[in-house]
């Protein structure tokens, strides 16, 4: 299963919120609902992340394996 739960991290440390991302950074509400909720993202959405925070995308995105399998 992929969690962003690293992503959160990062803006933690970053001392940046989602209302500035939303804000300064024109990304949707809905793109914060779907990282909150760990559902699926296009590549394309990675990278724009990795770009305005200046990240690696692990600092965005976790897999960890689900307990499931």
């Amino acid at each position: 299963m992929i969690t962003y739960e690293p992503f959160y991290d990062t803006l933690k440390r970053r001392g940046i919120s989602t209302y500035k991302l939303v804000q300064q950074h024109g990304l949707s509400r809905s793109l914060l609902d779907r990282l909150k909720h760990n559902k699926p993202l296009s590549t394309v959405t990675l990278n724009d992340l990795c770009e305005i925070l200046d990240c690696n995308v692990e600092d965005i995105i976790r897999y960890e394996k689900d307990s499931r399998s």
